[in-house]
């Protein structure tokens, strides 16, 4: 009682005080109202606010019992995050059935995307399949042509790693001005989950390609046999037969039963519904591979195979969906990635690239996955041009759009990388810029 006592005399000073205290003084009674709590905690530092009553209101749900065990078997999120979900363009695209839809990029926290909100691109809707009946063919250079079932792919020896995966035509709408209001719809064609399955040279071991195989056609069992073909090398380097994404089966929309990823490469390539990959000496885009993406140059010529994602990152944390409520400290966050390798270095910008200071990574640096990096800011409440800049371990910078654009030109789609401007405006709020 008597602390308890000394503890509400404590806080009827300091608000008697209000902003009085300085530094020393805040510091001092934060210490001592701790150590009469026993280390409980006052209230939050960081904001500035001090409680005004110890400790606060009952609240209501721990007058009664909650929910049985099991009452939700599979589980699901608070109803509280029912804002966390993919959304969809209306005029992206004239069909959903060969739509996108995108990650809420600006809701997730450290690296790994929840599979239902991963992002989805079909070509011709999302197919029922029955993993039963489903089978994986390996066939054409090869010394055994094999077929395998579900059954047959987990008999062997199962991989797991965190990589990102991504569209290559994410933030292809900013080519040529800012024209995304959202985060989620900027840079949302990205998620990255731990994958595993089997390494894809593993089956190739097992059927032995033959001297002279370069190529491999991975064809998908949707409507549209979506296929792509895909060189000898990254198939026996870090290529995987995936079965199962974040520690359960694969989601239908992410290509249950069986997929192909590629790690750091366009997501175009890691074939969904997986039902068969030919062996060959050549790249099948002159006969049954759907459509292969290609990058227009100002020259008129394209640049075709252009597999590798390169070094990207952007502010999620403010962002249009995270505006500010007010000045003061707070924790300025984002995300990286590259193709290429492991993340090395981001600089943050709030003068629209004048100046720039290092962020520190908040999370485990993997190679092709995505890493998560914050820096603390002090915002006096005037406008600002946010900015991140990544470096791989390559060496390679990520561009300004005027470098992008002395190299690309304007009309192209795909892999847009340049560095990303948030305009913070001085009531909070925030818009996507677009700066050289």
């Amino acid at each position: 009682m008597q602390k308890q006592q000394q503890l509400d005399q404590l806080v009827r000073s300091v608000a008697e005080s209000g902003e009085k205290l300085n530094g020393t003084e805040r510091r001092h009674f934060l210490k001592n109202g701790l150590a009469l709590l026993g280390g409980a905690g006052l209230a939050s530092a960081a904001s500035g606010v001090v409680a005004q009553g110890m400790p606060p209101g009952i609240p209501s749900w721990t007058k009664s019992l909650g929910s049985a065990v099991n009452t939700n078997p599979y589980g699901m999120p608070s109803p509280h995050e029912a804002g966390l979900q993919r959304r969809t363009v209306e005029w992206l695209t004239a069909d959903k059935i060969a739509s996108v839809s995108f990650t809420p990029l600006a809701d997730l926290k450290g690296i790994i995307t929840p599979s239902g909100v991963v992002f989805e691109r079909y070509h011709a809707g999302l197919p029922e399949v029955d993993p039963n009946q489903h089978r994986l063919m390996i066939h054409g250079m090869v010394d055994r042509p094999l077929i395998f079932s579900m059954e047959d792919l987990m008999r062997f020896p199962s991989v797991s790693m965190i990589r990102f995966l991504e569209c290559p035509a994410n933030g292809g709408m900013e080519w040529r001005a800012a024209q995304m209001d959202r985060l989620q719809f900027s840079h949302g064609m990205l998620s990255c989950c731990e994958w595993t399955g089997v390494l894809l040279s593993t089956l190739l071991q097992e059927c032995g390609v033959q001297k002279g195989a370069k190529w491999i056609l991975a064809e998908g069992s949707d409507g549209s046999h979506m296929s792509r073909s895909i060189p000898m090398e990254k198939a026996m380097d870090d290529a995987l037969i995936v079965y199962a994404q974040n520690g359960e089966a694969l989601r239908p929309e992410q290509g249950y039963p069986v997929r192909l990823i590629n790690p750091g490469w366009e997501g175009n390539t890691c074939v969904k519904w997986l039902r068969r990959l030919e062996i060959g000496d050549k790249p099948w885009y002159h006969r049954e591979e759907t459509s292969k993406y290609t990058d227009l140059l100002p020259s008129g010529k394209a640049r075709e195979f252009t597999f590798v994602q390169e070094a990207n990152s952007v502010l999620t944390n403010p962002c249009p969906e995270k505006p500010l409520t007010k000045p003061g400290k707070l924790w300025v966050e984002g995300l990286a990635w590259s193709g290429r390798g492991r993340i090395k270095h981001v600089d943050v910008s709030f003068d629209g690239g004048v100046s720039w200071r290092e962020a520190r990574f908040t999370s485990v640096v993997e190679p092709r996955a995505l890493t998560r990096f914050g820096v603390e800011w002090d915002w006096n409440g005037n406008p600002a041009l946010l900015q991140s800049r990544a470096v791989d371990e390559t060496g390679y910078v990520q561009p300004t759009y005027s470098q992008l654009r002395d190299a690309r030109g304007s009309s192209s789609i795909y892999h847009k990388n340049a560095i990303h401007t948030w305009k913070l405006n001085g009531d909070g709020s925030v818009v996507n810029a677009q700066l050289a």
